[in-house]
């Protein structure tokens, strides 16, 4: 986003830097050797419902689905607390106070009061080891309303850790990892609130794209998970390259197909390889070129729908089923983490 630039400079004005690369490095790329996720070579597994969840309520993170959110990774925050988050929310609102002062203000023409929360939200886990998710919220009231109008909510982001050993286990003691940033609202709240945090943590943000590699994974992870009879049809759009205007092909499958497909190419229950995945993709291109002598293998995978989540290659996540919210963010956060080394 705009106006996120890496900030090295901490609130009491000494520079510090992050590890080395190669400290916070175990392992080779997403993709390509032994995945976090699976037990074989570039094997994964999505986990219904992580052990940390069984006791949760959805009800408690119903408030995630069904919105789009920007995906960004972090790196770790030098001296962040969890029993800090007050005196966070009420730093953060002086500081979009201040930036409103310098002219850069948000909502041009209109004055609004804008309330900051900073809260915890310890269900969104995959481990004890992980940090607790942190959720940042903007609300506002119009300065002419009265005081007792309702407070509008116009933006919210949250930082997560979801099964991210690789790199907690791996940098010093002062650094908290929550290398995964979700944001909803506009652009403009983004970058005030990542320029503060910035400055403030000594972390750096950076939009995180998905792959069409990354895309095939979500496509077949998620066909392989169970939901009710009433499921979505499985959605994939994919950009063709070197055309005058843009033209995108959209290839649905019923739910029940696709699963039935999965079914015959997943070897090992629970467990997802790389060539699991290139057999399934090319099943579904086999059969869309049977019918429309179209090589989709020659176009871009750009986007993924399915029951439980969708995501586009911009890095936009928009999660559907509660029970897989976690099993959803342990990719994105090994795909941040790849990102931060």
């Amino acid at each position: 986003a705009p106006g996120l630039v890496p900030a090295m400079e901490s609130a009491d004005g000494a520079v510090r830097t992050l590890p080395s690369i190669g400290r916070l490095s175990r392992g080779p790329a997403f993709g390509r050797a032994h995945g976090r996720f699976g037990l074989s070579p570039s094997g994964r597994l999505l986990p219904p419902a992580p052990r940390s969840q069984e006791n949760a309520d959805p009800q408690r993170t119903a408030f995630l689905l069904r919105k789009q959110w920007t995906l960004y990774s972090v790196t770790p925050l030098y001296r962040f607390s969890d029993a800090r988050l007050r005196d966070y929310a009420r730093l953060l609102s002086a500081f979009i106070a201040a930036e409103k002062q310098k002219g850069l203000a948000v909502e041009v023409g209109v004055e609004l009061d804008i309330k900051v929360s900073v809260s915890s939200l310890p269900d969104l886990k995959g481990s004890d080891q992980d940090q607790a998710a942190i959720l940042v919220q903007l609300s506002s009231r119009s300065a002419a309303s009265s005081k007792n109008s309702e407070e509008k909510l116009i933006w919210s982001g949250w930082f997560c850790c979801v099964s991210g050993d690789d790199l907690s286990e791996n940098v010093p003691e002062d650094f908290t990892c929550l290398p995964l940033f979700l944001a909803n609202g506009g652009e403009s709240y983004t970058s005030i609130v990542g320029s503060w945090f910035q400055k403030t943590f000594d972390c750096c943000f950076r939009r995180l794209a998905i792959s069409p590699l990354n895309l095939s994974w979500m496509a077949a992870m998620w066909t392989g998970c169970k939901v009710d009879k009433t499921a979505s049809a499985m959605e994939l759009v994919f950009s063709v390259p070197c055309l005058p205007q843009p033209l995108n092909i959209s290839y649905a499958i019923h739910p029940e197909d696709a699963k039935a497909l999965w079914d015959t190419v997943q070897k090992t229950p629970g467990e997802i390889t790389q060539e699991e995945v290139d057999v399934f993709m090319d099943c579904l291109y086999s059969h869309f070129h049977r019918h429309f002598k179209i090589h989709l293998s020659a176009t871009k995978l750009v986007k993924v729908s399915t029951a439980i989540a969708s995501a586009h290659c911009d890095g936009i996540i928009k999660f559907l089923q509660s029970q897989y919210l976690t099993g959803v963010l342990m990719l994105l956060t090994e795909l941040a983490i790849s990102q931060i080394q």
